[in-house]
């Protein structure tokens, strides 16, 4: 006799019931763009509904998503003068330390997480300090200066470390950092598998980080290595991260599912600009129902095995799940 499977899809309480995968908004981080300058709300063309804000804006945002029952927070610096060596954020009044004292001052129940990297800062682009010689990042002097950055957001008040550099030894080398000033229990987010990817278009318009000359291929993974992007995440798992993650997602469910059956750590996914910008424009052309495919999106990245989700969409899916649960 064949198995009825539609036994359990025939009635939408059964349905419910079976539902193996659940997109909860207390999974979810947003990304918040903040700019050095007051009034500087500014719409980004390529990624319609979001901006870059100034601190105070910044405040009046984490308002509203904590109203949303959103408490995570993803923070990215723009410093109005940028140099070689990204300098504001090896200052303790940089950018990026006086948003998270603010934020804690105005909602302290608000977990801050920072994006520890140098592209936003520097006038080059790239995510470290330049070897002139290879016209690339130099890779043991960079870090350095990552874990210079990364004791500044500690002492200024983050909740945790999310360094996106790729730069190999950089969780080893915060780790030790931390812990010798006392951080022993502020946790590291590694971008553990970061992909040198064409969907981080728009987020360079936001975060102002384009590279001034050639690409991140020589510190970024490449986006045909499947076994490499495993080692990476297990690499940093040895070197003390408290959470690996897959960045983008969804061209890379495939090794969100590797990582996943490779280790316990928690497992983060980064749904990037270009991947929210291809929905918003995607529903713009009238071509897709947006919030059926939106929802649909997010439930993949649980399925695969994300038990995080950093989105731009979040205040979105805040939304719909509250509309689901007034029905």
């Amino acid at each position: 006799m064949f198995k009825r499977f539609r036994r359990l899809r025939a009635k939408a309480a059964v349905r419910e019931l079976v539902q193996e995968t659940r997109v909860d908004i207390r999974d979810f981080i947003y990304p918040l763009f903040i700019k050095e300058a007051e009034g500087a709300k500014k719409k980004i063309a390529s990624m319609p509904g979001i901006f870059q804000m100034s601190i105070s804006d910044a405040l009046s945002e984490c308002k509203e998503l904590i109203e949303l029952g959103i408490d995570k927070i993803l923070l990215f610096g723009i410093p109005e003068i940028k140099d070689s060596i990204g300098s504001n954020a090896l200052c303790e009044h940089g950018i990026i330390a006086e948003a998270v004292r603010e934020i804690k001052k105005t909602c302290p129940d608000m977990y801050i997480i920072t994006d520890l990297c140098f592209c936003e800062y520097t006038d080059h682009g790239h995510c470290g300090i330049l070897d002139l010689e290879q016209s690339s990042v130099n890779n043991d002097t960079t870090l350095e200066i990552t874990a210079r950055q990364a004791l500044i957001h500690a002492k200024a008040g983050a909740d945790m470390i999310a360094p996106s550099g790729m730069m190999d030894g950089m969780i080893e080398t915060i780790r030790t950092a931390l812990d010798n000033e006392g951080f022993v229990n502020l946790p590291i987010m590694s971008y553990s598998t970061k992909f040198a990817s064409a969907y981080y278009g728009p987020f360079r318009d936001a975060a102002e980080s384009a590279p001034s000359f050639g690409d991140r291929r020589t510190y970024q993974m490449n986006p045909a290595n499947r076994r490499e992007a495993i080692a990476e995440s297990l690499e940093d798992e040895a070197q003390g991260a408290d959470i690996l993650m897959v960045k983008p997602a969804l061209a890379y469910l495939d090794i969100v599912r590797d990582i996943r059956e490779t280790t316990h750590l928690p497992l983060c996914v980064y749904n990037v600009s270009g991947e929210y910008s291809m929905l918003k424009f995607a529903a713009a052309a009238g071509v897709v129902d947006y919030d059926k495919i939106l929802m649909e999106t997010m439930l993949s990245f649980k399925r695969a095995g994300a038990d995080m989700i950093i989105s731009y969409h979040a205040k979105e899916v805040a939304q719909l799940l509250q509309k689901r649960r007034s029905l």
